[in-house]
């Protein structure tokens, strides 16, 4: 599904929120909104997700105005996976999947065997299946996001909007979570707050600064060291990650401490440091970098 975004403002008690936004997101493409805290890729969301409606500009997919969708229709278009996976008390993930299934039946009409089949289907998917009869209040927060998604894959709608998903799980369930996203062949918008996330997994960037757009493009064409600090205010280095070869964006504070030497060299300059000031500490340093546990690259 193609989604296109047409110069859409948003604004909230009045006051402008974003400010004539245009963007697409071809079909099966990740399109992520990056931006400091603030700057309105949640409220942007919203608006595609029909939580608020635009105060100017229209929303597209595949050339219908989302806008002027009835709700199941539009529901059967566009799935949600929200920030962080709420501990719905009462429910269990089979339950909580189910419930995106409404938007596939007539109003009143009873589950059927194809809903099961299709609550099955997406719990497999995210790899959650063995916790389908267990409360959702029992389970972890990468565990809960992952039904949410599961719940989001139910809908079979063919866009997914995903607000800060990673928000509020360890680093390991991040990375999972991404990398079943990634994989689902979607057509995808996401509000992501990790550049380096950013850079791994979207096919492309729009960076929001103060509800504009500020830039787009792939991402190692827009998230360049200069623009990252104009834009961020950190420093960055942006290059292949050291493990896994996809593009890598590693951030610094702008005030901190600036060295352009290579780790033999700091080494050698901390041993000069501390022989000077007679400790004993020097045998140390000298020692773990003999046995390359310090300044090692390898």
């Amino acid at each position: 599904m193609r989604l296109d975004l047409d110069g859409i403002s948003a604004r909230i008690d009045d006051r402008p929120i974003v400010d004539d936004v245009t963007l697409t997101a071809g079909p099966g493409e990740f399109v992520a909104l990056v931006g400091p805290n603030g700057s309105g890729k949640s409220t942007l969301l919203r608006t595609v997700y029909r939580a608020l409606r635009p105060s100017a500009g229209v929303i597209r997919l595949d050339g219908q105005d989302l806008w002027r969708m009835r709700p199941r229709q539009a529901a059967r278009h566009r799935a949600v996976l929200p920030q962080h996976g709420q501990a719905i008390e009462g429910f269990t993930a089979a339950e909580v999947v189910a419930a995106g299934r409404h938007s596939r039946r007539r109003p009143l009409e009873r589950e059927t065997s194809t809903d099961r089949m299709a609550v099955t289907t997406a719990l497999k998917r995210v790899e959650m299946d063995w916790a389908a009869d267990r409360l959702m209040t029992t389970l972890s927060g990468g565990e809960r996001q992952r039904v949410l998604l599961a719940r989001a894959l139910a809908q079979e709608a063919p866009l997914l909007i995903l607000d800060e998903p990673t928000n509020h799980l360890d680093v390991g369930s991040q990375l999972l979570l991404l990398d079943l996203i990634r994989s689902l062949g979607l057509t995808l918008l996401a509000a992501l707050h990790d550049l380096d996330q950013a850079a791994a997994y979207a096919d492309r960037v729009v960076v929001l600064r103060d509800g504009r757009v500020a830039g787009h493009g792939p991402p190692l064409e827009v998230l360049t060291p200069a623009f990252i600090e104009e834009v961020f205010g950190v420093r960055a280095h942006v290059g292949p990650h050291p493990i896994t070869g996809r593009p890598h964006i590693a951030v610094a504070s702008a005030h901190g401490q600036v060295t352009d030497a290579a780790p033999e060299q700091r080494v050698d300059r901390l041993l000069a440091k501390e022989k000077k000031m007679g400790t004993s500490a020097g045998m140390t340093c000298e020692s773990a970098r003999r046995q390359g546990g310090l300044g090692d690259d390898r």
